[in-house]
């Protein structure tokens, strides 16, 4: 039996799957922990890195494979030096430190946001690599000096694997000066950062999508990717289908064939892993903000999940507005959390729904501004907090398309190992994603309730308040 391996080496951990290389049958998998971090300084030494991923591959049995790709989490910078060797640890994509530089940087092309969403996709904003280099670049100047490589998380990772320098498009497009427009890095906006600084020797080369960038034992390596491109892999996603991931942050994404170019910010025009691209929506605080309440309320997972489902809808007029740890979409990055509409009689039961359903509300917000940008007849719903069931109700309950369940368990690794697969077969990627039946889901009964306008209503308008 050929196998192939998928990596995601996400914010909080290593996980590995091991599948079968023709059917996609899942042989193995494990996971290894990253430390924590909690914004608005969030890093992590990238040694951390890779002692999870030796740990993950022991406990998977080390065994032979076909080839392997590596997806990682977005944004981050990792600084190297002429010999190879990190400068300082390195910044993840929910530190917000450099959110003044992101303000900066937004105003020094003409015209200003909608110039940067033409040039490179998006607008700058604090989780994208070139604004944490321009934070570097004004922070700490003895570090800048030594700056010889800028690698993302999963370039790093592929390093350590293979010695090269290389990177791929999809995680190239989050980085701020890669356009998926013309398929190149834009020196036009690294040189705001710095004009002096020959950018041609420190940045990546992007690989072609299925292509072999070295070795690793006896497996080929593939370019690898960023974890929401790797996740519509494992999703097998098409056009006309948005997943909504509910991890400890929030993704609204979807797969299409045209480049998107939003100067709001509210949508980063990235591209997918295939050739394809992304438009995606972000959001700094999803499972979190659940997790947070149900600490408050002294309950766990199980726990918090029965109260939600036993309030009102409505969660009796109580609001709640999710911005924990300030926020990305909408920019906002000093931002905390609110409530409103809380009264002596409130329960704890209406307080774990009002989480809930501010989370839920938040992301249908980014799902609305997608739809002003991609074709979307109905929503897929992954990550830990699509276990929940109570999450499940409220995207049924305000959701006004058809809501799903993705099947897949592990979307961002598995779709690593469908890059593997890819590049191990020379086949294309929407071959091999029909051949392992991704796709499939489980509908969510049920639609929108009445009462669906009026809480979501509510949402904008203590959103509007914190705007003020």
């Amino acid at each position: 039996m050929a196998l192939v391996a998928g990596v995601d080496s996400s914010t909080q951990s290593t996980k590995i799957e091991i599948r079968d290389l023709e059917s996609g049958e899942l042989v193995n998998s494990a996971s290894a922990p990253h430390p924590s971090t909690t914004p608005p300084c969030s890093e992590q030494d990238p040694a951390t890195w890779l002692a999870a991923f030796h740990s993950a591959w022991q406990q998977v049995g080390s065994p032979p494979v076909s080839a392997i790709s590596i997806a990682g989490q977005q944004h981050g910078m990792v600084v190297l030096d002429s010999n190879r060797q990190t400068i300082r640890p390195a910044k993840l994509w929910n530190d917000t430190e450099s959110a003044a530089d992101a303000a900066w940087l937004a105003k020094q092309l003409p015209d200003g946001p909608p110039a940067w969403a033409s040039a490179v996709g998006s607008v700058p904003v604090a989780a994208f690599t070139v604004t944490k280099l321009s934070w570097l670049h004004r922070s700490e100047p003895q570090h800048w000096k030594r700056l010889a490589h800028v690698l993302l998380p999963h370039d790093w990772l592929t390093m350590q694997l293979t010695g090269e320098f290389v990177t791929d498009r999809g995680d190239a497009s989050g980085t701020g000066y890669w356009s998926p427009h013309s398929g190149s890095y834009n020196m036009q906006v690294l040189a705001i950062v710095d004009g002096d600084r020959d950018w041609s020797t420190v940045l990546p080369r992007v690989a072609d999508c299925r292509e072999s960038v070295g070795t690793w034992g006896s497996a080929t390596v593939a370019c690898g990717t960023g974890d929401n491109m790797a996740a519509a892999l494992g999703m097998g996603l098409q056009p006309g289908t948005a997943v909504i991931s509910l991890g400890t942050s929030g993704t609204v994404f979807t797969v299409s064939p045209d480049p998107t170019s939003d100067g709001s910010g509210q949508v980063a025009g990235f591209a997918d892993a295939t050739g394809r691209f992304l438009p995606l929506v972000c959001t700094l605080n999803a499972t979190k903000v659940t997790d947070a309440v149900a600490r408050l309320l002294g309950v766990d997972h199980e726990g918090f999940d029965a109260l939600a489902l036993h309030s009102d809808a409505a969660a009796g007029g109580i609001t709640l507005l999710p911005y924990f740890d300030g926020e990305r979409t909408p920019n906002r990055p000093n931002a905390s959390g609110a409530v409103s509409g809380i009264r002596s009689d409130a329960s704890r039961e209406q307080l774990a729904r009002a989480a809930v359903n501010g989370v839920v509300c938040g992301l249908l917000d980014g799902l609305d501004a997608l739809q002003t940008f991609a074709a979307v007849d109905n929503v897929v719903i992954v990550g830990g907090g699509a276990r929940s069931a109570a999450f499940r109700q409220a995207f049924a309950d305000l959701c006004p398309l058809q809501v799903s369940v993705a099947s897949a368990d592990q979307a961002v690794a598995t779709g690593a190992c469908v890059q593997a697969a890819a590049v191990a077969l020379g086949s294309p990627h929407d071959d091999v994603m029909a051949a392992w039946g991704l796709g499939q889901s489980t509908p969510v009964g049920g639609g929108p309730i009445n009462e669906s306008a009026e809480i979501r209503a509510r949402y904008a308008q203590l959103r509007a308040q914190q705007d003020q």
